[in-house]
């Protein structure tokens, strides 16, 4: 996926939801954590505070985050697969 990819889609228009960035992240990999957060980051910017679609992105950013800072400590110490 890339980062300059078109995120209309998953809007449609209208205001993303929080099922939808569960939807987004579920399957994340490793290797793609950060263009996921990245996306997450850009679909939520401009939600309120306290909206349920920005609380679940800010869950899932850090989640993402945690994931790609495991995958680098795993290959800095060899124990990568």
């Amino acid at each position: 996926m890339s980062e300059t990819e078109h995120l209309g889609v998953l809007g449609q228009g209208r205001p993303i939801t929080a099922e939808e960035i569960r939807e987004l992240t579920g399957a994340a990999t490793p290797h793609f954590a950060l263009q996921l957060r990245n996306r997450v980051a850009r679909l939520i910017e401009g939600l309120p505070e306290g909206d349920p679609a920005r609380a679940e992105g800010e869950r899932q950013i850090a989640r993402l985050e945690e994931l790609a800072d495991l995958t680098t400590q795993a290959e800095a110490t060899g124990d990568s697969p």
